[in-house]
């Protein structure tokens, strides 16, 4: 017998690329089923041009730390005053610094409590980034 050898059979190998979609599609199902998390959210302006500015939550329960984020600030600038506001009163004003490309800062974990609106805001930018607790 001369020629090329005999080809190995697929059914292996399509019961196992079936597998690996339906495990893949399981996993995707049960994420989106999945409920919210309660704390550790963010939110960004949604401006295709000028600053983009975020607000990012990160804790437990009613605890939460608060980061702002300016993701794309002009490149001289290695810090800003930024401004935590609480249901619409500034409850801090302090200096945010570039990290990377971002100028960035973090209040530490706080009582947040629920259905409270956290927003940052930089000082030279009309753009404000919100995130209600919940």
């Amino acid at each position: 017998m001369t020629g090329t050898p005999a080809e190995a059979p697929r059914a292996p190998l399509l019961r196992v690329r079936r597998a690996a979609l339906a495990l893949a599609l399981s996993g995707a199902a049960l994420s989106l089923s999945a409920p919210p998390a309660a704390a550790d959210s963010s939110a960004c302006t949604h401006h295709f041009s000028g600053p983009q500015i975020c607000v990012r939550l990160d804790g437990q329960g009613d605890r939460n730390a608060v980061t702002a984020l300016w993701t794309n600030p002009p490149a001289h600038l290695s810090s800003r005053v930024v401004s935590l506001s609480r249901n619409g009163r500034v409850v801090s004003t302090v200096l945010a610094t570039r990290a990377g490309k971002a100028l960035s800062h973090t209040w530490p974990p706080a009582y947040t409590g629920s259905g409270t609106e956290l927003c940052v805001k930089f000082r030279g930018s009309a753009r404000v980034a919100c995130q209600t607790t919940r």
